[in-house]
């Protein structure tokens, strides 16, 4: 598979998970929409690794799949303890819940 191609795949995972983060307002989707772009950075980092020849992109890569992984189970939490909290998950009543 080409480059541009991989690229573009990547560039398109990145726009869609953009666009949830900035139009859902519950807070699990936009949890989702964070992995999606994290995920897009993933692929872009192992395609130039391919393209390059090297392996320190995709070492890096399986790093921040690790990050990831932690910061998906730390948002999780906290956004369980604010639904036990608020008893919504929407950020907008919970802004508004907030004072």
């Amino acid at each position: 598979m080409e480059l541009d191609y991989i690229l573009l795949l990547s560039a398109l995972l990145f726009v869609i998970g953009l666009f949830v983060v900035i139009t859902r307002k519950n807070a699990i989707m936009v949890l989702i929409g964070i992995e999606l772009m994290l995920n897009a950075a993933n692929l872009n980092l192992i395609a130039f690794s391919s393209y390059d020849g090297s392996l320190q992109g995709q070492i890096f890569s399986i790093f921040l799949i690790t990050v990831a992984a932690a910061e998906a189970a730390v948002g999780l939490a906290i956004v369980v303890k604010v639904y036990n909290y608020f008893r919504t998950a929407d950020l907008d009543k919970i802004n508004e819940l907030k004072g």
